[in-house]
């Protein structure tokens, strides 16, 4: 199990301090007399990755002190990735979690009752395709014929398709191998394949224990926004917990900020990665949480679109049917 972090007096003043008047507007809230007597609102099963605020929030433990009060206990549970933890949340596992762009697609797709309730600024830097460091490739248009491995329906499945898109290259130019992150690295590492599309902190661990190159990252041609997304009916039930969470959320992106070593420490002890991997991972990062803007949900509208297109998903889905308004 592990330990909780403490932020220091400091930082936790630093942590309260003001929101933005966006983020206050959006996020501030009263609770209902009904809920802050209710002693017994039950369980948030919350469903996280080696990877962003989510995790750093946990490490704190003030989500969990202050639902506490409220008679709602944190459960916590580690996923691989996001198409995992979004199966998670459609078999009714958990109630919330963040993932990246294209999982939340692929699972409405595949008739997930979830919704989307924020969302964090966009960060192209924390995905890339990589390739081994004696490896003569140096441009995406060489990847044709090649074989590429990453993680089916997650982030970095779009940034392929945009990628090999602006090299002139088709989707179906190279060899698509679907593995999960470890199993991913472990192919990379034999030389099984010729280019892994990862997300950070394995993006970040494969460039510092394996050497390996960035042969391009996201910047110019993805936003790579982290989403968090709920079950719809813990949503319409539970409002009140979900501003909350939304508010604590907004309070570490504060911090978090200004403090990228403290942040990777947490992050470090949390996900059990090394302290300098977490620091790189961490300088990629976006950090504010927001309710979705009509340009993110555009945005999210076109990769589900570019999925329909490429016959990736089964049908084509309006994000806007999954997107929650958290009301103050």
């Amino acid at each position: 199990m592990s330990r909780k972090i403490q932020i220091t007096s400091k930082q936790k003043r630093l942590t309260l301090g003001r929101l933005s008047a966006l983020t206050a507007a959006a996020l501030s809230v009263v609770l209902p007399k009904a809920f802050a007597q209710n002693k017994t609102a039950g369980n948030l099963r919350i469903g996280y990755q080696k990877y962003g605020t989510l995790t750093v929030l946990k490490g704190t433990g003030a989500l969990d002190k202050r639902l506490a009060a409220l008679g709602v206990d944190v459960k916590w549970t580690e996923f691989p990735a996001g198409p995992q933890l979004l199966e998670g949340l459609n078999v009714g596992s958990i109630d919330f979690g963040t993932t990246g762009e294209a999982p939340p697609i692929f699972a409405q797709a595949a008739g997930a009752d979830l919704l989307y309730v924020g969302n964090e600024p966009p960060a192209p830097g924390g995905e890339a395709i990589i390739v081994p460091k004696n490896s003569t490739l140096t441009s995406v248009a060489e990847l044709k014929g090649k074989k590429v491995v990453l993680n089916k329906g997650s982030n970095v499945h779009y940034l392929l398709v945009k990628l090999l898109e602006k090299a002139g290259l088709n989707y179906k130019d190279v060899e698509v191998i679907f593995l999960p992150p470890a199993d991913a690295r472990a192919a990379f590492e034999r030389g099984s394949v010729d280019a892994w599309v990862i997300w950070d902190p394995f993006l970040a661990a494969a460039e510092k224990q394996l050497g390996a190159r960035i042969l391009v990252d996201g910047k110019g041609a993805v936003s790579n926004h982290q989403f968090y997304l709920a079950a719809r009916p813990y949503a319409q039930k539970n409002p009140e917990v979900l501003r909350i969470v939304l508010e604590e959320l907004a309070k570490v992106d504060e911090w978090a900020a200004k403090n990228h070593k403290e942040v990777a420490s947490i992050l470090a002890t949390q996900t059990g990665l090394e302290t300098s991997i977490v620091e790189l991972s961490t300088s990629r990062f976006g950090f504010g949480v927001k309710p979705l803007t009509e340009q993110v949900i555009k945005e999210q509208q076109s990769i589900a679109d570019t999925f329909a297109d490429l016959k990736l998903i089964p049908k084509r889905i309006n994000i806007r049917d999954a997107v929650f308004a958290v009301k103050a």
